[in-house]
């Protein structure tokens, strides 16, 4: 068996570690205005829009951007822009749209009323597919406004790597616990008496065969199963706490139309929201099984 490729997110590797983590610590940005490049059309990238959106997304695993496309529900807007970070064939979960992407608005009727993402309530911290199975985990994922809530909807962002780096300087055990195969287990899905989606067990993180940090996790309390050690429970709570903490890495703000997020999958959440005759919340959401084109770490190093 060939040796592991070497990666700042090996927890025996304390020198490419600390490397690493003084660079990501001195170029991480801690106020949100830092993320934003204003673009024309999404759709249309200049060579210099493009540009300032990887230099963002190298440096912090996201980038927001400002365009100018305002309403417009064209779902070409987001598929054309993942299409310039090398990301095709979108996760098609079973409430996708025909596009590949997910209509996140609120449904008041149907299947969908009984599904977070589609009510205006608030989505706690997670990143996306944490339910799928090993060979569709997703390592992007992007967000596209078409309209904004009357009131509320604010998201929060948290670099996943910047939780490993604020975990592992607590505990670099917090980190072996939580890369165990069954730290994570979230249960099957049941819909008319029959399995609709299998139980999946896996780790929090996990160091991918190119040397990238995947991260997989869900804040919520219910239909989550956690490794019964103390290490672990230790480690949850240890993670929790970075999250609901005040640390200036977290970026929060409210996205306007024509504005949208394009990541390696980061750690995010959604306040509540109210939504009233003229402003009907309507985000689209895309996933992919692949990382943001030129983001490894062969690109930063």
């Amino acid at each position: 068996m060939s040796a592991p490729r070497p990666s700042p997110f090996h927890p025996d590797d304390p020198e490419t570690y600390a490397r690493w983590r003084d660079w990501k610590l001195q170029v991480a940005p801690t106020n949100i205005g830092d993320l934003i490049v204003e673009v024309d059309d999404p759709r249309r990238l200049k060579p210099r829009e493009f540009d300032a959106l990887l230099e963002r997304c190298r440096k912090a695993n996201m980038v927001l951007y400002a365009g100018k496309t305002g309403t417009d529900p064209d779902p070409e807007i987001p598929l054309s822009l993942a299409r310039h970070f090398g990301l095709a064939g979108p996760d098609r979960n079973w409430l996708a749209d025909d596009t590949g992407l997910t209509s996140l608005t609120v449904r008041n009727d149907g299947i969908r009323q009984h599904y977070i993402p589609y009510t205006n309530r608030a989505i706690n911290w997670h990143t996306d597919g944490y339910y799928n199975p090993p060979d569709r985990q997703i390592h992007a994922l992007l967000l596209h406004v078409v309209q904004r809530a009357a009131s509320g909807g604010e998201n929060a962002l948290l670099d996943h790597e910047i939780a490993y780096i604020l975990l592992r300087e607590q505990n670099p055990d917090y980190i072996r616990a939580l890369m165990a195969p069954n730290a994570l287990t979230i249960p099957a899905r049941i819909a008319d008496g029959k399995v609709a989606r299998r139980e999946e067990t896996g780790p929090v993180f996990r160091i991918t065969p190119e040397g990238h940090l995947h991260m997989r996790y869900t804040i919520r309390v219910n239909n989550v199963i956690w490794a019964d050690d103390a290490l672990t429970r230790d480690a949850v709570a240890a993670l929790e706490a970075i999250l609901n903490s005040d640390t200036p890495y977290i970026l929060r703000g409210l996205l306007e139309p024509g504005m949208g997020l394009v990541s390696n999958n980061v750690l995010h959440d959604r306040a509540a929201f109210t939504d009233d005759a003229t402003h009907k919340r309507h985000f689209y959401r895309a996933r992919y099984y692949q990382r943001l084109a030129g983001t490894g770490l062969e690109q930063i190093s």
